[in-house]
């Protein structure tokens, strides 16, 4: 779908000096703004689609909605890239698999507020979990900023049978740092696991795309052996991704750390940001950074076309 006219670009200019440059703020000052003399020596509209998504991701990253905290892990978890690798586009509809307190959701929300939809998919809460705490500061993270988060939603699933909404609804289903938990719960890691990336099918248009990302274990590792780590093998990832009928298109090195070695007494937990050790050799893991991650796209094949 193309997301941007050349009438577009000048009201483009005037929204992006004022906050998080959208389509609908382009297209509803096209007239007025397409009327005043901008300087082109040091404005430079975007010439593609790409740029455009680009330019709305810098802002909404350069955000001051976003906590200090979130945006000091920007050159762990690489976000600009990563969604632009995912091919994300503010017009489209996104489900965020179990956002946790909203790290992705401070960038998504923004981004898709006015031309797209941005979607929370949340476990269902038991009193006092880690995933009602992460409930409840999603939705007071939501409720306390309209501008930005009012159109925003949340939906809760059941991770043993979960939906995410109508078949064929999303453009684009994201998962961070997720899958190792599913495959911790089993002991061979696939129910869950197999549950929710048949969901992801489910729920994604002909041609939607899939992207993941999360801790990643050395090739030879086996499942069973590093699971409890919080590390997960590629070919695992991919084996349950194929096997719910998508199509691995492309993997990047994005979020890549060759100083992560794997082998720590608590896992990737002791890493930041957890660090699960405390203050014991803290300045060592603070050092090595946040985990080595698989950034995997996967693609639902379109129906195949009958020949005449």
């Amino acid at each position: 779908m193309e997301i941007i006219r050349s009438r577009t670009l000048a009201a483009w200019l005037l929204a992006a000096c004022i906050g998080l440059p959208t389509l609908a703020a382009a297209q509803a000052t096209a007239s007025s703004s397409m009327a005043q003399d901008q300087p082109t020596d040091t404005l430079v509209p975007p010439t593609s689609a790409s740029d455009f998504t680009g330019q709305q991701l810098d802002s909404a990253l350069a955000g001051d909605w976003r906590s200090p905290n979130n945006r000091a892990r920007d050159v762990y978890r690489h976000p600009k890239a990563t969604l632009q690798f995912f091919g994300i586009r503010p017009d489209e509809t996104v489900i965020e698999i179990t956002p946790g307190g909203g790290w992705y959701s401070e960038i998504l929300a923004p981004l898709l507020h006015d031309d797209g939809h941005y979607i929370a998919a949340v476990e269902k809460p038991a009193s006092g979990d880690e995933a009602s705490k992460d409930d409840d500061a999603l939705h007071r993270k939501f409720a306390s900023d309209l501008m930005h988060y009012g159109k925003a939603k949340v939906v809760e699933f059941d991770p043993k049978a979960p939906v995410f909404g109508a078949p064929g609804s999303a453009d684009l289903v994201l998962t961070f740092r997720n899958v190792h938990n599913w495959a911790s719960t089993n002991k061979d890691g696939a129910d869950t696991t197999s549950a929710m990336f048949k969901a992801f099918y489910a729920v994604l248009r002909p041609g939607g795309v899939l992207g993941v990302v999360d801790h990643r274990a050395d090739d030879s590792a086996m499942l069973d052996a590093v699971k409890k780590s919080g590390y997960l093998p590629t070919k695992y990832v991919v084996k349950m991704a194929t096997d719910a009928g998508f199509t691995l298109e492309d993997s990047s090195e994005i979020n890549a750390n060759p100083k992560d070695t794997k082998n720590y007494p608590k896992g990737v937990w002791t890493l930041p940001p957890t660090f699960a050790l405390g203050d014991t050799d803290k300045a060592k893991y603070q050092a090595i950074g946040e985990s080595d991650r698989m950034t995997l796209r996967f693609v639902k094949p379109a129906p195949a076309t009958a020949t005449p």
